[in-house]
């Protein structure tokens, strides 16, 4: 089966709804991972993404038993068929409560 190579990992409030496919932060600071969405004083609107990641297929198969994916701080195991997070670490650890995940596929051209 062909894979994906690449999805967008957005890590948002856990309370959000909305569509699989949450819109794509505007872009992150190196160094702390905030989307440029926030205002000034550091608040953003209601759903926002609070850090997001491109991750690219590893080529190894994770302990969940679906394909590893990492980048820029995450790694995450993720069932391509239906496109469900089944693992994640954040920096190394587990995903802090009270934040959950949505993903996008990436395309060559996204």
């Amino acid at each position: 089966m062909n894979h994906p190579q690449s999805y967008e990992i957005l890590l948002v409030p856990e309370f959000t709804e909305g569509p699989a496919e949450a819109p794509k932060a505007k872009g992150a600071s190196e160094a702390s991972g905030t989307p440029e969405s926030a205002d000034a004083g550091g608040v953003r609107p209601a759903g926002a993404p609070i850090r997001s990641a491109v991750v690219t297929a590893t080529g190894e198969t994770g302990a969940s038993g679906y394909p590893r994916y990492a980048g820029e701080g995450m790694v995450a195991d993720i069932d391509p068929a239906t496109r469900t997070v089944e693992a994640l670490l954040v920096d190394g650890a587990e995903l802090d409560l009270g934040l959950s995940v949505r993903i996008s596929e990436r395309t060559a051209d996204s």
